[in-house]
């Protein structure tokens, strides 16, 4: 089945800049680097759950669906993205967050409230790390909450957290092509993307879009914000199946071309880095661009470091995806960062 065949809703502004980091090569030596500006996308701050959103809404509003349940942590980009694509489609959101609710609404929870959640449920659980425990605890809530809207004549439809695996990898494969066909604009070719890996449903769209566009030449490498690269990168497998089968492609994506660095997520998800710091600092200072602490920021460091190191040859063309989540430089846990 073509990609282009199956239904999706326009949310965004595609396709999105791509821009070049002249200074910040200039500055490593490295070689040509380019950023694909997802944070740009025209929608609710921008960010890279847009892309998946568009599918996931088709299917909703196929369903009827007059509400969407969706979960996230306390400051979820997916949420604040969720809620403005639903305000656009007139759709009631329901949101569902692990943790506790903090006195003072900041960064994405603070937009969440501005958008207007119609409820925001919280859930905690005895430990933040216990993550069957909390998974668990936040199914109950997501099925009791379907059961109270369906009482009340609402049909809800429930979007996990970053969206199925199957819409993050419609979403991605496509902007891929995307990226193509600027860099064709410019007389160049894809050599890699890099991108922040979390979820995993962006990479394993790109890994898709990749293999179906470039026939696996151009190279996809992820950067771990949380989990340890061997469950990524089994979790991308299983979702390259699901997706491949579900299009019935005839072509096998090889899984050796899933590559995921987990040396830089520092001492775990949203803590911030020293690294991560000055990959902030030195693309906003060097371009005028700003990154995120806890995802884009730790995929900078990564890409920077392997630059350090030699990985690429100087004519290589490298396309980082900047996949949004700069609210999260104003949430509280986040605010003291940058102070210094």
């Amino acid at each position: 089945m073509q990609i282009g065949k199956l239904e999706r809703v326009s949310l965004g502004e595609f396709p999105t800049p791509l821009q070049e980091l002249k200074n910040l090569q200039q500055h490593l030596n490295g070689p040509r680097i380019f950023i694909k500006r997802d944070d740009l996308n025209g929608l609710g701050l921008g960010g890279n759950k847009l892309r998946k959103l568009e599918y996931a809404l088709a299917e909703a509003t196929k369903q009827g669906a007059t509400a969407i349940i969706t979960t996230g942590a306390v400051q979820s980009n997916h949420t604040r993205l969720t809620m403005a694509a639903g305000n656009k489609l007139g759709l009631k959101t329901y949101l569902v967050l692990k943790g506790e609710e903090p006195k003072i609404a900041t960064g994405n929870l603070l937009l969440d409230k501005l958008l207007g959640a119609q409820e925001i449920h919280y859930v905690r659980g005895q430990s933040y790390s216990d993550k069957e425990g909390m998974a668990s605890l936040l199914d109950r809530r997501v099925k009791q909450l379907e059961k109270d809207l369906r009482e009340k004549g609402e049909s809800p439809y429930y979007i996990p957290n970053g969206c199925k695996a199957i819409h993050g990898a419609l979403g991605y494969s496509t902007c891929v092509l995307e990226v193509i066909n600027q860099l064709r604009g410019l007389n160049l070719v894809l050599g890699y993307i890099v991108t922040a890996c979390g979820t995993s449903g962006t990479q394993t769209g790109l890994i898709l879009g990749t293999a179906l566009y470039t026939q696996g030449e151009a190279k996809v490498l992820g950067m771990s914000v949380s989990r340890h690269k061997d469950e990524l990168r089994e979790k991308i497998k299983q979702n390259l199946g699901e997706v491949t089968g579900f299009l019935d492609l005839k072509q096998d994506v090889n899984s050796e071309s899933i590559t995921v660095y987990d040396n830089y997520v520092g001492e775990g998800y949203g803590i911030p880095s020293a690294a991560m710091k000055e990959a902030v600092r030195l693309v906003a200072r060097k371009e005028g661009i700003i990154l995120d602490p806890v995802y884009t920021g730790k995929a900078m460091a990564g890409l920077i470091d392997l630059i350090r190191k030699g990985q690429f040859e100087k004519d290589d063309v490298i396309v980082f995806l900047h996949t949004g989540g700069v609210a999260g430089l104003f949430a509280e846990g986040q605010m003291e960062t940058f102070q210094e």
